[in-house]
């Protein structure tokens, strides 16, 4: 049987990050995925809702998704997490120099948790799924929960994730969206780290036909 998921997206920061808040319709228990600023707003958002955050999953480590961490797990006694590739990246005193200087903000702090591929996280009674999507930084992942897929910014509505930052590589984020994202059903549904295109959402059957980093550097080999 299928587990009914509830989805709210909240847009935070000066980066206008997608935060999302994933809850368990039967538990109210609740994965808060990047959040990246505004901590007071989500805190009142969740409590408002009746909503139990059990996690904080981070897409990524870069400073606009990560930036209310602290604020939250502090709030509600949670952990962090993010995959082991950006915790150990970012930890780096010179890629946090570098990070520092191209987005003006801090990258994430230590983890609580250190996620890898193939991970299940129980949230109440739904399992979310880690997908390692590399590219946009080492450690880039995407979470996938009853057919919805939260691709931080490893894929846009219409585009992917900028790969010019440090620690990022397009053939590595177009290996990503090859061999983790495209094999998923056609109707899945994409929720990207950012509001960039034209709408908030697709399905990967849309973005197979539209966006040309698929149809023009994948499906055209």
């Amino acid at each position: 049987m299928v587990t009914a998921v509830e989805i709210r997206r909240i847009v935070v920061g000066p980066y206008r990050v997608n935060t999302y808040l994933v809850s368990c319709t039967q538990t109210r228990k609740t994965a808060v995925i990047d959040p990246g600023d505004e901590g007071d707003l989500l805190i009142s958002t969740i409590r408002d809702a009746g909503l139990d955050p059990v996690y904080i999953l981070n897409t990524h480590g870069h400073a606009d998704h990560v930036l209310a961490n602290r604020e939250l797990a502090e709030a509600f006694s949670i952990k962090t997490s993010v995959h082991e590739a950006d915790d150990t990246f970012f930890a780096r005193p010179e890629i946090r120099e570098t990070s520092i200087r191209e987005l003006g903000l801090s990258p994430a702090g230590p983890a609580d948790i250190r996620l890898q591929d193939g991970d299940l996280i129980e949230i109440g009674n739904l399992q979310i799924k880690v997908l390692h999507t590399p590219g946009h930084t080492p450690g880039s992942c995407c979470f996938l929960v009853e057919g919805n897929l939260f691709t931080g910014d490893t894929l846009f509505v219409g585009d992917v994730g900028r790969t010019d930052l440090t620690g990022g590589s397009l053939d590595i984020l177009l290996n990503s969206l090859r061999e983790k994202i495209l094999p998923l059903p056609a109707t899945t549904i994409v929720w990207p780290g950012h509001d960039y295109g034209e709408t908030q959402t697709s399905t990967l059957a849309w973005e197979m036909k539209e966006n040309p980093y698929i149809t023009d550097f994948i499906l055209a080999e």
